[in-house]
Formats: structure tokens, C-alpha cells, sequence
């Protein structure tokens, strides 16, 4: 059973240029999106405590995100890097956020179908500051979490199709997923994960 969806549009060779040359700010945006996504996990848990089939994935999610957050906060104290004084707003999650639908039902199926979409583009944007990056153990590290962010793009789709149809899920994926390269393709360039 298909899990995921490719991106409709690929990160351009301008965004990984932009990040390399500000790495450091881009391992604060990175430690910032860690913890956001963290407590995105949890926030599922306390939004819908009756959907008890995902809750325990759901937690399992939300610690290993907390795992990454400490892990690159390790790299950034290595760097001499501190964290930004203020978790500043996602301009591209809120966008994206504010395309899901109303109702109980439609928001739950598009927030777990957009946490699908944000780790999976978290996934290629990982594997491109992999790529970029020197041999040593940065280069590794990214290597590790690319494949981490992978698998979670799946753990999303696989509860969304717990709880909805197969047709009416993966439609509303494609349309998530053409969304999301619009929101993408309007954002300034900057040395951050989105």
C-alpha cells in the first residue's frame, strides 16, 4: 500500500545555496521546527484523545522529534551556536494550516494528511543539506534524519487511512500536495528548513 506521495515540486538549488552559506542560522531554524514538530504530535493526542489506534505512534512521534531537537541543539552548542531568542511563526505551515477545511472530520484528515506533506519535504530538504554537506559527522547526521523524516511522512498517511477511505484520502493528499508547492514556490529564500 502506497504511503506517501512525491512532492509536487522539488526545493531548488537557490534554497540549498542559501543554507550553506548561513548554515548556522539554519540549525537554529532547525531546532526550532524539531520542538514544533513535537508538540505538533502532541497536540494530536490532546485534540483528539479518542482516536486511541494512532495515540501511542502519536507519542512515539513526538519523543523522537524532542530526540532530534536535542541532537542538533548538540551540534549547535559544538558550532557555539545559541538558540534564537524567540520561536518565530512558520509562515509556511500557518499557510498551509490555513487551507485545511472545517469540520471535525475534514480538519482531522487534513492535518494529519499536511504533517504527512511537511515531513516529507522535510525529508528532501534534508537529504540535499546531506548532499551539500562535507564527509564528517554533520554529513552523517543528516544522513540520519532524512531517513527518520521519511518514515514519518508514512506514519501520517497510514492514520489518516485508519480513519478515512483510501479514494477520499489519497485525493485529498494530491490536492495538499499541490497546495503545498504553491505555498512553497511564493516564500522568500531564507536559511531555514521551509
Amino acid at each position: 500500500m502506497k504511503l506517501s506521495i512525491e512532492l509536487a515540486c522539488k526545493s531548488s538549488q537557490a534554497w540549498i545555496d542559501t543554507v550553506m552559506n548561513d548554515f548556522d542560522s539554519f540549525l537554529q531554524d532547525h531546532a526550532n521546527c524539531e520542538r514544533k514538530a513535537s508538540a505538533m504530535a502532541m497536540s494530536f493526542v490532546a485534540k483528539y484523545p479518542d482516536r486511541v489506534e494512532i495515540i501511542p505512534e502519536l507519542i512515539e512521534t513526538g519523543i523522537e522529534e524532542l530526540e532530534h531537537f536535542k541532537a542538533v541543539y548538540s551540534v549547535m552548542e559544538k558550532r557555539g551556536v545559541k538558540l534564537p531568542a524567540e520561536m518565530g511563526q512558520d509562515i509556511y505551515v500557518k499557510q498551509l494550516i490555513d487551507h485545511c477545511r472545517s469540520g471535525r472530520e475534514d480538519r482531522f484528515m487534513d492535518r494529519l494528511l499536511l504533517a504527512s506533506i511537511v515531513e516529507c519535504r522535510g525529508a528532501e530538504r534534508f537529504r540535499m543539506v546531506y548532499e551539500a554537506l562535507e564527509p564528517g559527522e554533520l554529513k552523517s547526521f543528516y544522513h540520519n534524519l532524512w531517513a527518520s523524516e521519511a518514515k514519518h511522512g508514512n506514519i501520517f498517511v497510514k492514520m489518516a487511512l485508519i480513519y478515512f477511505d483510501r479514494d477520499s484520502t489519497y485525493k485529498r493528499l494530491e490536492e495538499l500536495n499541490l497546495i503545498e508547492a504553491e505555498v512553497l514556490s511564493s516564500l522568500p529564500l531564507q536559511p531555514a528548513l521551509h
